[in-house]
C-alpha cells in the first residue's frame, strides 16, 4: 500500500499508455488516486521488488525495482523496463470508510 504524493500521481497519469509493455492507465489501477494498492511480487519470476520504503531504490521510474533481474516499475506499479511481462497485480480491495481499506 503506497500513499502517493501529488507529484507521483501526476507522473503516473501523464504517461502515454501506448508506450507501456502492459498497457494500463493509472485510472484503471486505483480507486482513489492517492492510494495505490498492489501485490509486491515481481511478475517475472516472483521476486520481491524494493521501493516500499523511501530509503530503498525505486528504479528509474520512481516506483519499485526488482534487483534480482532488473525490472523497473513506475509509481502506478506498471512495468516500464526489464524482463517482467506484466504490471504488479492489483488485489481485490474496497474502501470501507475514509480511514479503512479491506484487501482480499
Amino acid at each position: 500500500v503506497r500513499h502517493r504524493t501529488p507529484e507521483e500521481i501526476k507522473q503516473a497519469q501523464d504517461v502515454d499508455v501506448t508506450s507501456l509493455p502492459d498497457k494500463e492507465g493509472d485510472d484503471k489501477r486505483v480507486k482513489k488516486a492517492e492510494w495505490l494498492i498492489v501485490v509486491g511480487i515481481c511478475t517475472h519470476l516472483g521476486c520481491v521488488p524494493v521501493g516500499q520504503k523511501s530509503t530503498e531504490e525505486r528504479g528509474e521510474y520512481d516506483g519499485w525495482f526488482c534487483p534480482c533481474h532488473g525490472s523497473h516499475y513506475d509509481s502506478a506499479g506498471r512495468i516500464r523496463k526489464g524482463p517482467a511481462p506484466k504490471n504488479l497485480t492489483i488485489p481485490p480491495y474496497e474502501f470501507v470508510s475514509d480511514t479503512k481499506v479491506k484487501i482480499g
